[in-house]
């Protein structure tokens, strides 16, 4: 499969229409997992063109303030894959934060729009 038609998508929290469909609209081979630990283990073999997560800021965590963390830090390996986030608008704020550290391709919030997203699909495929 090659990597520039491939996107990963990370599922963790849900709640919001599946968009596998869309993705393959764009000629995309969608992988999907429903934890970051799947996620990053995948991006030991797959390199992806695209991936789609979302935010889930928690102050439990021990080190880090969300799950974005663990992956950015693997992604930052992959210089052509593009991670576009999804989030809370209310979480905004914590992403901002983490927006400082970490480069995103694109963040769009809740609801997500459909057009919006394939527009930044579109987008991530060809920049």
């Amino acid at each position: 499969m090659s990597a520039a038609r491939t996107l990963l998508s990370i599922v963790e929290l849900g709640g919001y229409p599946n968009f596998a469909n869309l993705y393959q609209s764009r000629g995309l081979t969608v992988e999907r997992a429903d934890s970051m630990r799947k996620a990053v283990k995948l991006l030991k073999t797959l390199q992806p063109r695209v991936i789609v997560a979302e935010f889930n800021y928690q102050t439990d965590f021990r080190d880090r303030s969300s799950n974005l963390e663990t992956l950015m830090a693997t992604v930052s390996k992959l210089p052509d894959t593009r991670v576009i986030v999804f989030f809370e608008q209310e979480q905004r704020d914590k992403l901002d934060k983490l927006m400082n550290h970490f480069h995103f391709f694109d963040v769009l919030s809740f609801p997500i729009d459909e057009q919006a997203l394939s527009d930044t699909i579109d987008r991530a495929l060809v920049e």
